[in-house]
């Protein structure tokens, strides 16, 4: 439809139809993936794919368990992907990016309930680890200790494994948190 006296139609240039759609949608994307690419440069995101226990300190919240381990018993054989994260492949990617999600989540609103604590999911990826690691010394022990609901946990006698002792942390004393471990 030409509507103009110079023959061009009133729509050409102007921003409005398939071009100004199309440019609209350019500067959009352009902006996510610049805003995305930074924060994930500045967040460190690469370093969330490797098994090196300093990218958990990458978030300072996380700077006390990272100290603890690095004190504690596990400190020469486990890092907290050994402890944390399922080991089959997809399974560990899929906790990873849970994790990342609910981590970033909480650290940009500072939502995050203080002292941290593992979440129930997380609990029974560390239960099952625990078990697969100690199979030999405790299979007699604790059948059941990974697929029965009142199963006792392995963090119930041994919270300080992965970490070492509470004091300093900034959790719970023993009761507290075993109270808060319960199904």
């Amino acid at each position: 439809m030409i509507d103009r006296e110079d023959g061009k139609s009133a729509t050409d240039g102007s921003g409005s139809g398939p071009r100004g759609i199309i440019l609209s949608a350019a500067i959009v994307l352009g902006l996510l993936i610049g805003v995305g690419g930074y924060t994930f440069q500045y967040a460190e995101g690469l370093s969330y794919f490797s098994k090196d226990p300093a990218a958990c300190a990458n978030c300072h919240i996380m700077q006390s368990q990272y100290d603890s381990w690095q004190k504690s018993s596990h400190h020469g054989v486990a890092t907290c992907v050994d402890c944390h994260l399922p080991h089959e492949f997809i399974p560990k990617y899929i906790a990873k990016a849970e994790n990342g999600y609910h981590h970033s989540r909480g650290f940009t609103f500072q939502d995050f309930h203080e002292p941290i604590m593992i979440k129930k999911k997380n609990r029974g990826i560390l239960q099952e680890n625990c078990m697969a690691c100690h199979e030999d010394m405790v299979h007699n022990l604790v059948s059941g200790a990974t697929s029965d609901a009142d199963a006792v946990s392995c963090l119930h006698c041994h919270q300080s494994a992965g970490h070492g002792e509470t004091a300093g942390l900034g959790g719970p004393d023993l009761g507290e948190f075993l109270e808060r471990m319960k199904p």
